[in-house]
C-alpha cells in the first residue's frame, strides 16, 4: 500500500516546505504532492508531527562504528553492524572504508561488500579503499609497512566489485596519469589523499580522471606562496569534489569558510571518517595493533596523531550550519545531494523527488534524528539501538 508522509517540513530545492505529502510505494518516492491532493488523502498516512523530512545522509568515508573496525573483519556482519550504528545518526547510504592494508585484506573487503550488496544489507552503496597507494610522507595514521605500488595486480583487484561504487583514495604522485585514467575509465571514482604532490601532479591527475579529494586539508601538501600543493589544486579546480571532516578539530572553521568561497558549495561534501567509537560508550579501540583513545572528541594514537574521527553525520551537519555561515538546508545537501552527485547516484539518491529511492531522515531542528527510511523501510531509534 502507498504511504503518505505528511505534516513535515520537506527539504526541496527552494528550502523547507510545509503542507506536502511524500508518497512512498515499493521503496520509491512515487510523488510529492500537496497534502490536500486526492492521491495523498487516499494513502496510508504517516504523521511527521512537524519535524524535518530530509534526504538520507550519504557518508563516503566510514572506517567503523558500533565498536567495529572494517579492517578487522571486513565481512558482511561487520558491514551490517557499522551501517546500523551510523543509521542512528541519519546515515542511510555509506561506503565501508578500508584503511591501508595488505592486498589479501583488500580482496576480503571487496568480497564482503559484494556479499553485503547481494544480500541487501541496508545502506551499502559500495566500498572506499583508502590506500595502500599513498605517500609515506603524508601517511597520517596509516601503517607505513602496508603502503605499496599500484601495479596491474592491484588494478585488477580494485576493479572487481560489481553492482556498487568503488572509491579509491591514492596519492597521484605515487602513480601515473595513465593509471588514473585507466581506473576512471573502468568506472572507479578516484580521489587524491595522503598525498605530498605538487600542483602539477594533481592537475595532471585531474585531467586524467581524478574527481575528488579525501578529507581536504588533512594529510596533504598545503597551499603556500610558491607552490599551491594538493590543497591549492583542489580549491582551484571548479569541478572536483572535496570531502571535509567538520568536527571543528580536523580543520579550523575559518579555513573551511575560506575554502567555500573558492569553488561552488555543491562541490563540498561532509564525511565523518568515523572510527569504531561512534555509536558506543567506549573511549578506546585498537587499530592494526595500535591503541587509539578518544579524548576531547579526538581519536588519537599514542604519538598524538589523529586517527579518523569520533564524528557522526548528524553532528557534522549541525556543525556545518553553526560554523560555516550556511543555512541548515545547504548543510543537509552537503551530506546528501552533493555526495550522491560525487558517486554518480544523483538520479536516485540525495533528493526528495518523484522517482528517487525512499531514503529519508526525520529530525528536529537541532539535528536529533527521530527515524530513518532506507528504500522505503522505516526504523525508529528504539529499533536501531536494540
Amino acid at each position: 500500500m502507498t504511504t503518505a508522509l505528511i505534516n513535515g517540513r520537506v527539504l526541496q530545492s527552494a528550502g523547507f516546505v510545509e503542507g506536502l505529502a511524500v508518497l512512498v510505494h515499493a521503496g520509491k518516492i512515487v510523488d510529492v504532492l500537496p497534502a490536500t491532493h486526492e492521491r495523498a488523502r487516499g494513502a496510508a498516512p504517516h504523521d511527521l508531527h512537524g519535524q524535518l523530512l530530509l534526504p538520507g545522509f550519504i557518508d563516503t568515508q566510514v572506517n567503523g562504528g558500533g565498536g567495529v573496525l572494517f579492517n578487522d573483519n571486513p565481512g558482511i556482519e561487520s558491514i551490517r553492524a557499522i551501517g546500523q550504528a551510523h543509521r542512528r545518526f541519519g546515515t542511510t547510504g555509506f561506503l565501508p572504508t578500508l584503511i591501508s592494508d595488505d592486498l589479501h585484506v583488500v580482496e576480503n573487503a571487496i568480497a564482503g561488500v559484494q556479499a553485503a550488496i547481494d544480500a541487501g544489507v541496508p545502506g551499502v552503496l559500495g566500498i572506499h579503499i583508502e590506500g595502500p597507494f599513498l605517500n609515506v610522507q603524508r601517511k597520517g595514521v596509516h601503517d607505513a609497512t602496508k603502503l605499496r605500488e599500484l601495479d596491474e595486480t592491484a588494478i585488477k583487484l580494485l576493479t572487481s566489485l560489481h553492482g556498487g561504487k568503488t572509491l579509491i583514495t591514492l596519492a597521484p604522485e605515487m602513480t601515473t596519469p595513465d593509471i588514473i585514467r585507466k581506473l576512471a575509465g573502468a568506472g572507479m571514482i578516484v580521489s587524491a589523499g595522503h598525498s605530498n604532490g605538487t600542483y602539477a601532479d594533481i592537475r595532471a591527475a585531474l585531467d586524467n580522471g581524478l574527481s575528488g579529494f579525501t578529507h581536504l586539508f588533512n594529510a596533504m601538501s598545503q597551499l603556500t606562496g610558491r607552490e599551491p600543493g594538493v590543497v591549492g589544486a583542489a580549491l582551484d579546480d571548479q569541478k572536483s569534489w572535496c570531502g571535509i571532516i567538520l568536527d571543528g578539530l580536523h580543520v579550523d572553521p575559518v579555513v573551511l569558510r575560506i575554502a567555500l568561497r573558492s569553488k561552488p558549495h555543491d562541490r563540498f561534501m561532509l564525511v565523518t571518517d568515523a572510527m569504531p567509537s561512534v555509536g558506543i560508550d567506549g573511549d578506546e579501540f585498537m587499530l592494526q595493533g595500535r591503541r587509539i583513545v578518544v579524548r576531547d572528541g579526538k581519536c588519537l594514537d599514542e604519538a598524538g596523531t589523529l586517527a579518523g574521527s569520533h564524528l557522526n553525520m548528524a553532528e557534522a551537519i549541525a556543525n556545518a550550519a553553526r560554523l560555516l555561515d550556511i543555512d541548515l538546508a545547504q548543510a543537509v545537501r552537503m551530506a546528501s545531494q552533493y555526495p550522491a552527485a560525487f558517486l554518480g547516484l544523483d538520479n536516485e539518491l540525495g533528493k526528495i523527488q518523484r522517482g528517487y529511492r525512499a531514503s529519508f531522515v526525520v529530525a528536529d531542528d537541532e539535528m536529533n534524528v527521530i527515524e530513518t527510511w532506507i528504500d522505503g523501510v522505516r526504523a525508529d531509534q528504539s529499533s536501531l539501538a536494540a
